[in-house]
């Protein structure tokens, strides 16, 4: 008499699932991994500074440093949301153009503003510009980097043509409230506001990724966009959610703009979203999408503007930065495909062990 083996109920997909976290387990430290690799350059990147100059790190030169990456780390956590999606945002500089000269009119025609309705208007012109892209690429199915390299050009000629037509091509910061320029050099504990700011950004952002089931299904958008929409996710409106509040982030980007630099023209924010891509790329958001984080952008942006920094204080030539970013894209994209084709591999021969 032969005797059948059954597997017991619901066994298999016990074990599917067994496995499945433990690929997620082993794709978060793969991935992680990248994200201490940019810590350990920025930290090397420090220490050879200091040893050429023991100042660098002085107070006011850590202050500086901190107010020069914060604006690129609100835009880089937002831009996270987008690559995340197989997007790209091009239009992120004249975002923070318009919203900065937006919020220092506002300021000059209204001067008891408080900074807080100063910090929500400039927000909200940013979220209105990166609805409109969300709803060209989401509903109409534009490629982004068409939509937003068109809307680059089209926000900025809307800014100088507002510009124009008002008589004030410039923003004075003789001109702003008193009380808007002390909060752009406010401190809490030594540590500049706008960089607080800037890590309360990346924190909700990074949360919001990590723990909310709309943001995770970001990642999903991203890394299989077809098989998304089959599994029920609401890919258009979840493409719409990351621009609107990645333009969101680059009006709130623009306001800190405003805070920081007191002087504004049409031209607050030109060349911008390279940098803000390249800071995303480096810190480890793919840009083919479905991976990366915020506070892997944020790393990226904050290495990006220590080089930048660092090269005087190294008596190098400052036009050295673009070639030390290109070098540093070029092995975030290796290394991305290196890590990528690792955990494949390893997943491969898990099932294989496990089936």
């Amino acid at each position: 008499m032969t005797t059948t083996q059954q597997t017991p109920t619901g066994a298999a997909p016990a074990a599917a699932e067994a496995r499945s976290r433990r690929g997620t387990a082993l794709a978060h430290r793969l991935f992680v991994v990248r994200e201490l690799g940019i810590l350990a350059a920025l930290a090397v990147l420090i220490g050879v500074t200091l040893i050429a100059n023991p100042r660098f790190l002085s107070g006011q030169n850590l202050r500086d440093l901190m107010l020069s990456a914060a604006i690129l780390v609100v835009l880089a956590a937002g831009q996270t949301m987008v690559i995340i999606t197989r997007n790209v945002d091009l239009s992120v500089g004249s975002i923070l153009g318009l919203s900065a000269y937006a919020t220092g009119t506002l300021l000059v025609d209204r001067p008891g503003t408080p900074v807080l309705v100063a910090l929500l208007a400039g927000t909200a012109v940013g979220a209105v510009c990166g609805l409109v892209n969300g709803a060209v690429v989401a509903v109409a199915k534009v490629p982004s980097l068409v939509v937003t390299l068109g809307m680059l050009y089209a926000i900025r000629g809307l800014d100088s043509l507002w510009a124009s037509s008002s008589d004030r091509l410039q923003v004075n910061a003789a001109d702003l409230p008193s009380g808007f320029k002390s909060f752009g050099g406010a401190r809490v504990l030594g540590v500049p506001v706008l960089f607080l700011i800037a890590v309360a950004v990346v924190l909700v952002i990074g949360w919001y990724l990590r723990s909310y089931r709309s943001g995770r299904e970001l990642y999903g958008i991203g890394s299989a966009p077809e098989a998304a929409r089959l599994s029920g996710i609401p890919v258009g409106r979840r493409v719409l959610m990351a621009f609107v509040v990645n333009g969101a982030l680059a009006g709130l980007a623009g306001v800190l703009y405003a805070a920081r630099f007191q002087t504004l023209d049409t031209t607050a924010g030109t060349g911008l979203e390279l940098n803000v891509v390249a800071a995303a790329v480096v810190g480890g958001v793919a840009i083919a999408g479905g991976t990366g984080s915020a506070w892997g952008a944020a790393l990226g942006a904050l290495l990006l503007t220590t080089i930048g920094t660092a090269l005087p204080q190294l008596g190098l030539n400052p036009f050295w930065r673009d070639a030390a970013v290109g070098a540093l894209i070029i092995a975030a994209i290796v290394l991305d495909r290196t890590l990528t084709l690792r955990l494949a591999a390893r997943l491969r021969g898990r099932n294989l062990r496990g089936s």
